[in-house]
């Protein structure tokens, strides 16, 4: 028999200026969160460490606190690293593939017979929580929130940056500042 003690907590994003990483400006604010920590991948991703496969995921957290509602169908969130150099965001639906199949394992059996086929591995970053998780907001009404992951190939470093643009209002298309979020571990 289980209780409610015993069961996992859901995954749920905070308020975008709870984190230790955000930048208000213009009423949105914008928190991001780099999941690198075994307590918050759990929770977020199961048994699955994306880190172990050279994928770093971060939690992008926009409010829109303005009177306006946004458009995000051009938003673009880059990872720059200490030395300036950028790594683009891996869509979500393409992470899988990161990870190339394995090839099965055989035991040649004796002449004249077929050989005994081993079980192949399941691709671990082949995970409904990837996609599943994946930031996929297209628009953000005037007091509304939106979160999701974007996925890097690259570790974890100090001194590095989320850089967030693209996002427009919706009625007017008029483009909305760009953010340069440090992260924090």
């Amino acid at each position: 028999m289980s209780c409610a003690a015993d069961k996992e907590t859901p995954f749920k994003a905070q308020p975008a200026a709870s984190y230790p990483s955000h930048q208000t400006a213009g009423n949105i604010t914008i928190g991001v969160d780099p999941y690198t920590h075994a307590d918050k991948l759990k929770v977020a991703f199961g048994k699955l460490d994306p880190n172990d496969h050279g994928v770093l995921p971060v939690l992008v957290v926009i409010q829109n606190d303005t009177d306006k509602a946004i458009r995000l169908t051009g938003l673009k969130v880059e990872y720059v690293g200490p030395n300036r150099e950028r790594v683009e965001a891996t869509p979500a639906r393409e992470v899988r593939y990161l990870q190339p199949p394995q090839r099965p394992n055989y035991i040649p059996g004796p002449p004249g017979t077929k050989p005994k086929v081993l079980k192949v591995k399941k691709n671990p970053l082949d995970a409904w929580e990837i996609e599943g998780r994946a930031f996929a907001a297209q628009m953000l009404p005037p007091g509304n929130t939106a979160s999701g992951f974007f996925y890097f190939q690259t570790p974890m470093q100090t001194n590095a940056i989320i850089y967030v643009n693209g996002m427009t209002e919706a009625q007017s298309g008029k483009e909305i500042l760009f953010f340069e979020i440090p992260l924090q571990q």
